[in-house]
């Protein structure tokens, strides 16, 4: 069973920064675009960052120019740089790593969570 295992959660103040890891098998990282999402009100999730295989990162517009998402290729771990944090980011963020396999199939992976709590 394939897992994702993330590390780095926290509390912190306003304004603060926490870094999350989520380190991943070799086979999965080196072939997945990875990611971090957030749980909604609806207990749906929220994407917050994505990073391809060759690097390119986008962000959720909530987020952009806070939040800095890199990858490790040594450690085979997708990092998430959160500075500048809000009260508004108190959440569970967790790692998700999309492996499109061939043109029919997809794998796709979740970590388990790790929590994040900003107080004001």
């Amino acid at each position: 069973q394939v897992q994702l295992v993330e590390s780095g959660g926290g509390s912190v103040q306003e304004g603060e920064s926490l870094r999350l890891s989520c380190a991943a098998e070799a086979d999965v990282f080196r072939n997945s675009i990875m990611a971090w999402y957030r749980r909604t009100p609806g207990n749906g999730r929220e994407w917050v960052a994505r990073i391809t295989t060759d690097g390119t990162t986008t962000y959720a517009d909530s987020v952009e120019g806070r939040f800095t998402i890199s990858r490790d290729e040594t450690k085979h771990t997708v990092n998430l740089q959160m500075d500048s944090l809000k009260s508004d980011d108190t959440n569970v963020y967790t790692c998700y790593a999309n492996w499109p396999w061939d043109p029919t199939k997809t794998f796709n992976y979740w970590g388990q969570g790790t929590q994040v709590t900003v107080s004001s």
